[in-house]
């Protein structure tokens, strides 16, 4: 459900903002770094909302990646930290289970 939503809300910003841009069609001055010329406002609007959707869409992209990196990395250490049937630790944790267990059945019953 989380995705839909996301979804509908992306689809009506795109909507606004198609709307917004298709309203204001008159041709405007733009100053670039390099120089200046006249363009559609409407394109001025659709590359600069394409702009800022691809600027954040990469800093959202590096942050995933990041963070799956850990995440791998994490559960390679969990994995690693846990002991596994055939290891010495595992055997000597549950050897201690064990002996709990033994010495609770070896105490006599308790008369009430």
């Amino acid at each position: 459900m989380k995705g839909q939503t996301y979804l509908i809300l992306a689809f009506i910003f795109a909507l606004l903002i198609a709307i917004f841009a298709v309203i204001n069609v008159d041709p405007v001055q733009v100053n670039y770094l390099f120089g200046s010329g006249e363009a559609p406002l409407i394109l001025v609007i659709l590359i600069s909302v394409l702009l800022g959707g691809l600027a954040t869409a990469s800093v959202g992209a590096v942050r995933y990646f990041k963070l799956k990196r850990e995440n791998r990395t994490l559960k390679e250490k969990s994995s690693a930290d846990t002991p596994t049937p055939s290891s010495p630790a595992y055997a000597e944790e549950n050897r201690d289970q064990t002996e709990e267990t033994a010495d609770e059945d070896d105490s006599p019953p308790k008369v009430t």
